[in-house]
């Protein structure tokens, strides 16, 4: 795996379990209360395979990665991760521009919103993902795509959960960030941060 990746993987896991007691009192508004504690569990676990990680092609590594947080992230958040990674390991096997990196972002995508039968405005992960996504293809610069991932992030708070477990409280969803954007958030600052450092 390259190093960059490996640098990748680092800031991820470091920033999720960094914010999980953040995670967890959203989640305590509109979900269960343990998405902060199951992402910080799989980070964890991804976090203490990173030299058997490390040690494989970097398609191979993130579909690593992503099978740790399919066993240890618990509820809908480590199939939904887990599928992200899992699908960027598949469409990632080779050398990585920015063209491949956003067409491999895309379709990542397209494998969370049928795991999760959900789509963008439902107040979900997808709600920053999609944009995000969208922007990269559209070749956006690093730092519009970190305006767009806030901004999309923020963007939950005045919706009505129509998926996950957010949907049973109806309106009462409404007013509170969703976990899952969040988290995602996070995530896309981690990687944004790494690879303006190194532009």
């Amino acid at each position: 795996m390259s190093d960059t990746l490996e640098t990748l993987i680092k800031a991820v896991t470091s920033r999720i379990v960094a914010a999980a007691d953040e995670l967890t009192t959203l989640d305590q508004a509109i979900g269960d209360g343990d998405h902060g504690v199951n992402m910080k569990r799989g980070m964890e676990a991804v976090a203490a395979e990173l030299p058997k990680i490390a040690a494989q092609a970097p398609g191979e590594a993130l579909k690593a990665a992503g099978m740790q947080l399919v066993m240890k992230v618990g509820g809908a958040s480590g199939p939904l991760y887990g599928t992200l990674f899992i699908t960027l390991g598949k469409e990632l096997p080779g050398p990585v521009d920015r063209a491949v990196a956003a067409r491999a972002f895309a379709r990542a995508i397209e494998a969370v919103r049928a795991r999760g039968k959900s789509d963008r405005g439902q107040k979900t992960m997808l709600d920053v993902l999609m944009p995000v996504s969208d922007a990269l293809s559209a070749g956006a610069p690093l730092a519009e795509l970190r305006r767009i991932a806030a901004e999309a992030a923020a963007a939950t708070v005045p919706m009505k959960a129509i998926r996950g477990r957010a949907s049973f409280l109806g309106d009462r969803s409404i007013g509170h960030m969703d976990p899952g954007a969040r988290s995602s958030l996070i995530m896309i600052e981690a990687v944004l941060d790494v690879l303006e450092a190194k532009a």
